[in-house]
């Protein structure tokens, strides 16, 4: 992946400087707004976790649970 250059930040810089996004409240959000209630629904420990597992891995904290998930189907097919 390449560098942005100098003229390309200046740009950037000076067109968000100048209009700045907006919030709505009133709109539910996108998607990186779905991961974190994802992780607002679990205890502090394993929102950690999975974040730490997201952060080492370069995936979505969505990405980890279904990991993990898998992990524990496969588990039990075996014991089975």
């Amino acid at each position: 992946m390449s560098e942005m250059t100098d003229e390309e930040a200046d740009y950037w810089d000076e067109l968000f400087t100048k209009n700045p996004p907006k919030a709505d409240p009133n709109r539910k959000g996108g998607y990186f707004t779905s991961q974190r209630k994802l992780l607002d629904v679990l205890d502090s420990a394993a929102a950690d976790y999975i974040v730490n597992c997201a952060l080492q891995t370069q995936k979505l904290p969505a990405q980890i649970i279904g990991d993990l998930v898998r992990e524990k189907i496969a588990a039990s097919a075996v014991a089975q």
